[in-house]
């Protein structure tokens, strides 16, 4: 019988190169956050603190970027996390078209959002039961029924009323 504790060393040797390789892909390290060009009329500042705290990092083009967000292949799902979230639904761009917010209110009502395995990682975006019916209200006070940056009025293609 032979003794597979044996291969460990090459095995060990061959995740680590590999490991040091995938430092060399760039993706996943461009971490400039794009301009805050509008973000939504909050009805309140308390809406605005609690959806920073549980949404911006993903939601909004003010994303902090911790350590493990540069070190592969992490970084390719943070980045492209960041990326997707941002596509559906972007706080610092409600200036363009964004995803119903009626969506996000029901991702947050049903316990979807914030991630679990995000707010493992970021404790402050764990919210309190009273801190997550306040957010659900204050987004709904935002937003209504209607598209984000509408705040219940109908907007023409340049945001103009």
């Amino acid at each position: 019988m032979k003794n597979p504790q044996r291969h460990l060393p090459r095995v060990l040797g061959v995740l680590g190169l590999l490991f040091v390789v995938a430092q060399l892909v760039p993706y996943g390290r461009d971490h400039a956050n794009p301009k805050v060009t509008k973000e939504p009329a909050w009805d309140s500042p308390q809406t605005r603190e609690l959806a920073r705290r549980a949404c911006f990092d993903c939601h909004s083009n003010l994303s902090r970027w911790p350590w493990y967000s540069n070190i592969a292949p992490v970084s390719w799902l943070v980045e492209s996390d960041v990326h997707e979230a941002r596509h559906k639904l972007n706080f610092s761009e409600f200036d363009k078209p964004q995803r119903k917010a009626s969506d996000a209110i029901d991702e947050v009502r049903e316990g979807g959002m914030p991630l679990w395995f995000y707010t493992m990682m970021h404790g402050e975006a764990q919210l309190s039961p009273a801190e997550h019916e306040a957010l659900i209200k204050g987004l709904e006070a935002t937003f209504g029924s209607a598209e984000p940056g509408a705040n219940g009025k109908h907007h023409d293609e340049h945001g103009e009323h």
